[in-house]
């Protein structure tokens, strides 16, 4: 029977009259801008069918979701996960129809590690025998493996954890052991309740010689280890493992904890591509390029870059087009008393909020595909014997890495503020979002630790141009060549960054240069302690990655018409250098410093971004529709499609929130909860506790 709330309607003007206006007073072709930013592996297509799928699906509804419990989260998303199995095998879907599944689910799925670093990790690491016995047996499911690298004393140092694995001579086998308690795995993805399996990454122990026990320590290698019952899914005698608990976000997904009490695993366990351990002689080949052995995380760490874009383009849908609808206060300079209220989204502080994320958005997604492109090539050459290019990669993936979750996982928070109160509700979409994201500035290597690895890179490589000997390795050694040859000639006059766009690429690579160098003089003629340089290494990995990032997004525009439509094209170019003079600002003393920009063009940095924001302002809408983000996907009161805002609002609280169909009992002389239970629900839930 309706209720006299049915009948109510917002205030005009509505959310969806709002939105209509937004989108008509604009000229971005939507369709076009769509098809350009996700033209490949035919995204959009692929969306609309599986979008069909999972939204007719019981299973995949969303609307209560938020109120169940861990245990029930957990049960949740491995009945997801094995229904997208099925469907998969239903449908005929590829490894990108089931990707496309698990992003609209957004619900972490507990196979994730197994279908990520555990596959890839077999896929490049194992050699021609143990790919052809473990691939099939992984495809279909029967192995079910996770990622055992993180323990509970060492997470970014990969090289001081402490699990071991001792060739045995005796048994023709590898003896796992922890032999302390932060030896203990943890954190590792899908290991607590869901694997069979596991790549461990233990330190390889090698006797001397047959009958040594004098053992010598060859680093991290990692191992195919069988850790539960194939049968009864229980643990394995001598390994201690299960789900570590409450976490911040991730509900669905068991990351775990895991010990080894002296269990042995056969010589066939260690992957052997790029080194072995002759089971006759005890004798150790190791790889060409010992960073083989972190291949796995290196193809995460460049995909993770892919996955930031699209959680900040959701966060920033939700706040473009709620800031639009929400309407608060007159414009104060306005003569009519009657004036309508201004779109927050109007207010210059609400902008520069959420405009230049906007930018972001754009940026990060063609350095996003230009790294995809560097890993495919790489793993190739390394296909080939040749590892030329891996430091480079391993380079630039870890600085952006660092560079844009941190991006990403800012914005949400930025996004949740600028929607004022409503942004702290369910409703807003960004709980779930924000939660499950904040693992990504410290999982696959903490952000601030991992710059450490760009820094000593581009430090190398600065060394080697400052000597000049022979020719230069790769581009960062042949930009560091030019830096110095530019100073020595000119003095390094400023940019004209208002001039030429290409000024404005220039002037971040000269920043990075320049800071490099600075980093250079410190450590190896000054002999600077590392650790006290920390901080300016940190400094020195983010301009690097902010150049490429500028420097990305720049040769994107230079397309031709074919590719990059003229319509297209003039807005993303506001955006380019939108991103790039608030970045530019942001950090303006080192450009100052660095004499690649002068202080006259710095003093009209402020004024020249405002003008591109208020350029960029009636396009807010169609710029952030042109990501196509289902609805389903935001599952967001406030960044609806339709605008109906409040509508929904009101919906979400009044008949989906399951707290409302309780009548409890509030007087506190009685031990009642729930009215007409008497004391039953608090014993159960005394139980729990």
């Amino acid at each position: 029977m309706p209720d006299f709330t049915d009948f109510l309607k917002p205030a005009a003007p509505d959310g969806p009259a709002i939105l209509a206006k937004e989108r008509h007073q604009s000229n971005v072709p939507r369709d076009q801008l769509a098809e350009h930013l996700f033209s490949g592996h035919d995204f959009l297509k692929r969306q609309q069918c599986i979008l069909r799928v999972l939204e007719n699906d019981k299973l995949f509804e969303k609307k209560k979701q938020q109120n169940l419990s861990r245990p029930e989260r957990y049960q949740l998303g491995l009945a997801r996960a094995k229904q997208l199995r099925r469907y998969a095998d239903q449908y005929r879907w590829d490894g990108e129809d089931l990707n496309m599944a698990q992003y609209l689910c957004d619900d972490v799925s507990p196979y994730m590690v197994h279908y990520s670093m555990f596959i890839t990790t077999i896929r490049e690491q194992g050699d021609e025998n143990q790919r052809s016995y473990w691939l099939p047996k992984i495809e279909a499911m029967e192995v079910i493996g996770c990622y055992a690298q993180t323990e509970l004393g060492h997470g970014s140092n990969v090289r001081g954890i402490e699990c071991e694995a001792r060739w045995c001579p005796q048994k023709k086998g590898f003896v796992l052991h922890s032999p302390t308690l932060t030896a203990s795995k943890w954190w590792n993805g899908t290991m607590g309740r869901t694997a069979n399996h596991a790549i461990v990454v233990a330190h390889l122990l090698v006797p001397r010689s047959s009958d040594s026990s004098d053992h010598v320590d060859h680093g991290p290698h990692p191992f195919v280890v069988q850790i539960r019952d194939m049968k009864t899914h229980k643990p394995l005698p001598g390994i201690a493992v299960g789900d570590i608990g409450p976490k911040y976000g991730y509900g669905p997904m068991d990351n775990g904890y895991m010990l080894f009490d002296h269990v042995c695993v056969p010589h066939s366990a260690m992957l052997s591509r790029y080194s072995w351990v002759d089971p006759n002689t005890c004798t150790y080949s190791k790889p060409a390029n010992p960073a083989v052995v972190y291949g796995s995380l290196t193809a995460v760490r460049a995909s993770i870059i892919m996955h930031a874009r699209l959680i900040m383009a959701r966060a920033v849908t939700v706040a473009v087009r709620y800031t639009c609808v929400r309407r608060q206060f007159q414009d104060r300079d306005s003569k009519d008393k009657d004036a309508s209220e201004l779109s927050v989204l109007d207010y210059p502080t609400v902008q520069i909020r959420i405009l230049p994320l906007l930018a972001t958005m754009f940026a990060l997604h063609y350095t996003g595909a230009a790294m995809q492109s560097l890993y495919e090539s790489t793993r190739a050459k390394i296909d080939q014997g040749d590892f030329s290019k891996l430091a480079v990669l391993h380079a630039q993936s870890s600085g952006l890495k660092s560079l844009c979750t941190e991006l990403a996982a800012n914005s949400i928070e930025t996004c949740r503020r600028a929607l004022g109160g409503h942004g702290f509700g369910g409703g807003s979409g960004l709980i779930q979002l924000n939660n499950d994201y904040l693992s990504k500035p410290t999982v696959e290597g903490d952000n601030w630790m991992i710059t450490q690895q760009t820094a000593s890179y581009l430090i190398k490589r600065m060394a080697a141009a400052v000597a000049a000997k022979g020719e230069s390795q790769d581009e960062v050694e042949a930009a560091c060549r030019e830096w110095l040859r530019t100073r020595r000639l000119s003095g390094g006059s400023p940019l004209r960054i208002f001039d030429d766009d290409k000024q404005i690429v220039e002037a971040f690579s000269r920043r990075s240069r320049y800071l490099t160098h600075q980093a250079y003089i410190q450590r190896e003629v000054k002999k600077r302690s590392w650790n006290i340089m920390l901080i300016q290494l940190r400094k020195v990995s983010h301009a690097e990655s902010q150049s490429i990032l500028v420097s990305n997004f720049y040769d994107a525009l230079q397309r031709s018409d074919a590719e990059l439509q003229p319509g297209v094209r003039i807005h993303l170019r506001k955006l380019f250098r939108l991103f790039a003079l608030y970045t530019m600002e942001q950090e303006a003393r080192d450009f100052l410093k660095a004499q690649a920009v002068s202080d006259e063009d710095l003093d009209l940095l402020p004024e020249t971004i405002q003008t591109l924001m208020a350029e960029i302002r009636p396009h807010a809408v169609r710029l952030v529709d042109a990501w196509s983000i289902p609805d389903y996907l935001l599952d967001s009161a406030l960044g609806r499609y339709d605008g109906k805002v409040y509508k929904d609002l009101f919906n979400r609280a009044h008949r989906l929130n399951p707290l409302n169909d309780i009548t409890f009992n509030p007087y506190y002389q009685s031990e009642e909860i729930v009215m007409g239970q008497g004391n039953e629900e608090l014993k159960k839930i005394l139980a729990k506790l």
